[in-house]
């Protein structure tokens, strides 16, 4: 961001940080609407993925090309990226596959349990304490999830549940992975590269199972175009942005309103029951999750999250 030559003082930058997190987790809320919306709209899941992950990697290359970043990786980077890649793609298509058998809201609530497997992942590989307050927020987070379901059987299938459970493992395994990696890769570079390794396998499954098509109606590009724009590149230059100003631990409190911004548009876009079992559970897997990430004294931010 240009220097305007005006004195900003902290607090200032705390508050943009905060309004460009806030507005990067309303874009990442709009994914699973999206995908909704693709079904709708005649897309399959390898078509629409592929198609949005090849727009948003042609963005984001413009955009470090931009900001003189795009460089040739190293074999270890590129080891790095690729693998990360990977797992991102996993969480991808889960969640999106999960999408057919869910309502948009239970999926991202679902999803948001990811710091759960965080936190046990950094507890037993990472040597970190689960200290009580660690503790209690992963109580309260799958106290939510089963409230969920426990209230809503007739709006849960299994199938979709152990699909969205699945994306909220490999989201742990990405975040944690680009938590080690970002210092050497970068940030922008790591969510980039993540992409296209996503795009790239995306298209290679579409392709080998012939199931991946060229849209045909202004509809359904209009759905890529917008999951690719909304729910991708721009959230994830908010959110890179967003860092700048702003701690890691807030930024990821903040964050936590993606699967409100969900719930809302799932409600008022595609007429979802906004039953009570999915606000208490949602209240509880929203509260234990801030306290995770409260909990967190120290450590490198992630890579920005995009499902």
């Amino acid at each position: 961001m240009a220097s305007t030559g005006l004195p900003i003082s902290t607090i200032d930058r705390r508050t943009i940080g905060v309004v460009f997190v806030l507005l990067a987790a309303i874009g990442f809320g709009t994914i699973a609407i999206f995908g909704k919306l693709a079904t709708e709209a005649g897309l399959n899941n390898p078509t629409l993925l592929t198609f949005r992950f090849v727009l948003a990697t042609a963005l984001l290359l413009g955009y470090l090309e931009y900001r003189g970043e795009l460089g040739l990786p190293s074999g270890r980077q590129f080891g790095t990226m690729a693998g990360l890649g990977v797992a991102y793609a996993a969480l991808t298509a889960a969640f999106f596959w999960g999408l057919l058998y869910v309502p948009a809201g239970i999926a991202t609530i679902t999803l948001y349990t990811y710091p759960v497997y965080v936190f046990l992942i950094a507890t037993t590989l990472l040597d970190e304490r689960l200290r009580p307050g660690k503790f209690v927020a992963l109580v309260l987070a799958i106290a939510g999830v089963a409230t969920i379901v426990g209230l809503d059987t007739t709006r849960v299938d299994p199938r979709g549940l152990v699909l969205v459970t699945v994306a909220a493992m490999a989201y742990a395994v990405y975040t944690t992975g680009s938590r080690v990696a970002v210092g050497d890769v970068g940030a922008d570079r790591l969510a980039t590269a993540a992409i296209a390794t996503t795009g790239i396998c995306f298209l290679a499954y579409g392709s080998v199972s012939r199931t991946l098509f060229v849209p045909e109606t202004a509809r359904q590009w209009a759905v890529i175009v917008g999951l690719a724009i909304v729910g991708t590149v721009v959230p994830i230059l908010l959110f890179v942005n967003g860092l700048r100003f702003v701690e890691a631990d807030r930024a990821s409190i903040v964050s936590t309103a993606e699967p409100v911004v969900t719930v809302v548009l799932g409600v008022v876009i595609l007429g979802e029951r906004l039953s009570p079992g999915i606000v208490v559970g949602g209240t509880l897997v929203l509260v234990g999750i801030a306290l995770i990430q409260s909990d967190r004294r120290s450590g490198r931010p992630a890579a920005p999250s995009s499902e």
